[in-house]
């Protein structure tokens, strides 16, 4: 695994995806150097959302077979056929919701992760930004009052050592140290250009990551709430639920490799940076800083020189000159020329502030400073940018998985949801154990006196031509013929009493023999009735 320089080491993870195949559109492989403005780099990144296109494509294939091959080939209808394909839809529901639960725990774990990873780097940047915007303003004041301020004094002084040419000699030489601070200052490098630069990409991405964010947050709540409502709807087995969380799970299906595309090409594009960032960085900035300011920044070791210490050095020097030089006009001029002593002290007072300028510009040209925001970007962007992304193409693989399933479920699911409700029409409506007329007749009373299947016009004959039943071996109640058949054959015999009030008659009856049955029960209960009464 190779490294950059510094305390800054490449992740394995950025190694593995900077060694992603990169080809084209022309299917020609292509250096992997992080190249954005390359035309034949971009069309590497657009092939891998090439790839996750195809992969949508495959996946909407096989469930379009499936479907077709669901509706088209019938399968026999028999109840050990039914309870394998429920528990089949069943556990595929539930495999659904486990597979989306996990994708939209990941998901939001690389989202936040990535989050963070881009809010470390644009918080570096805004470091970075007022650190050289600071520069930029001390160099900027101190130039000033030396050109202004300082050359003010210097006139009115010359005014008033007109007489005296050893002190007008002394100001000229004080003038020519002042112009040599502001060549050394006009020697630093023009930070203007990468201050607007900074500030521009810290804006840029900050803007777009708060979009990105915000997006990927409302598709994890929406899987999580296509997934539940599907689960409910094949609970309560919905047919409009089921249809419009379809449709949902079609475009959630695409959104998903849609964000698998786009989450892959920019892994493999940040790791391409993180491979090897001080090459991008010096292509960017060779136009207004000198290579060897961006290498100092970099990698900040004791081993490189630091490019500013010469004119920082000159700059010192020059001004503890020029304090010399005001300390020794203080104490011999001013008791001869007590006038210039106000144009001396404002000098003084100048020096002393363009010296404490020095310290603050000495500080934050130190290369620490830099190499830390330095640093702290680059860990944000490839340790936790990096590594969100790639929980982010997890998340995404997950779901068009889970998705999958569902899509698959739903359908068999409808299907056995219109056998069920065609074997429930099938069901005589005048069987009296059919559920759905014992809630009519519950409704309505006058429709519980069901017609006997032995009407008066009947080819079996009339009600009269049926012979009476044998009568009961005793005329004592029901309950005393149930005592003393207990009582002689130690257990009642139900199978001599007549079938009244028998909850349903044996199971192998068919409906036909059912509503015979209803009636022959009938005419016994009217016979024994009689009897008993004689």
């Amino acid at each position: 695994m190779s490294s950059a320089r510094g305390e800054y080491i490449q992740p394995w993870w950025t190694y593995w995806l900077h060694n992603f195949p990169h080809i084209n559109l022309r299917f020609q492989p292509i250096d992997n150097t992080f190249q954005p403005e390359d035309a034949n780099y971009q069309q590497s990144l657009i092939f891998l959302g090439c790839v996750a296109a195809a992969g949508l494509g495959l996946n909407l294939l096989c469930l379009a077979i499936y479907l077709s091959c669901l509706c088209c080939c019938r399968k026999e209808e028999e109840e050990e056929s039914k309870r394998p394909n429920s528990c089949c839809v069943t556990w595929s529901a539930v495999a659904a919701g486990l597979i989306t639960c996990v994708a939209v725990g990941v998901g939001f774990y690389g989202n936040s992760e990535t989050n963070d990873g881009v809010y470390q780097l644009t918080y570096s940047l805004y470091n970075a930004n007022h650190t050289l915007g600071g520069v930029d303003s001390l160099v900027t004041g101190t130039m000033g009052s030396m050109k202004s301020g300082l050359q003010m004094h210097l006139a009115r002084l010359d005014e008033i050592f007109a007489t005296r040419g050893d002190y007008v000699q002394t100001l000229q030489f004080m003038q020519q140290m002042a112009d040599n601070v502001i060549k050394q200052l006009l020697g630093l490098p023009d930070w203007e250009d990468a201050k607007v630069d900074l500030a521009a990409i810290a804006d840029q991405t900050a803007h777009v990551e708060y979009y990105r964010w915000l997006m990927y947050l409302l598709l994890l709540i929406v899987d999580l709430i296509i997934c539940l409502l599907a689960c409910l709807g094949l609970a309560k087995q919905s047919r409009w639920l089921l249809t419009t969380m379809m449709v949902f799970g079609v475009l959630t299906l695409v959104l998903s490799w849609t964000s698998l595309g786009a989450d892959l090409a920019t892994a493999v594009g940040t790791s391409d940076f993180c491979e090897c960032p001080d090459k991008f960085i010096l292509s960017q900035t060779k136009t207004f800083i000198g290579a060897d300011i961006v290498h100092y920044y970099m990698y900040c070791n004791q081993t490189l020189a630091n490019p500013f210490q010469q004119p920082l050095t000159i700059f010192q020097r020059s001004l503890t000159t020029m304090q010399i030089q005001i300390q020794g006009l203080l104490q011999f001029a001013v008791p001869l020329f007590p006038t210039a002593e106000r144009d001396l002290l404002g000098i003084q007072h100048l020096l002393n502030s363009s010296e404490a300028s020095l310290h603050q510009l000495t500080a934050l040209l130190d290369c620490r400073g830099l190499n830390k925001d330095y640093l702290d970007a680059m860990v944000g962007v490839c340790y936790d940018g990096v590594e969100g992304l790639l929980y982010l193409c997890l998340f995404s693989t997950l779901a068009a998985c889970a998705f999958t399933v569902m899509l698959c479920a739903i359908p068999r699911a409808w299907r056995q949801m219109a056998c069920r409700e065609r074997d429930y029409d099938d069901i005589d409506e005048e069987d009296p154990f059919n559920p759905r007329a014992r809630r009519i007749g519950s409704q309505n009373p006058n429709l519980t006196n069901m017609h006997s299947f032995c009407s008066y016009s009947s080819s079996m004959g009339s009600q009269s031509s049926l012979h009476r039943p044998t009568p009961a071996l005793t005329n004592a109640p029901m309950s005393e013929y149930m005592n003393h058949t207990a009582l002689f054959g130690g257990n009642p015999r139900y199978e001599n009493v007549p079938l009244i009030g028998r909850g349903s008659p044996p199971p192998s009856y068919s409906p036909s023999m059912r509503a015979t049955y209803l009636s022959m029960t009938e005419e016994q209960r009217r016979h024994f009735g009689n009897d008993f009464q004689a």
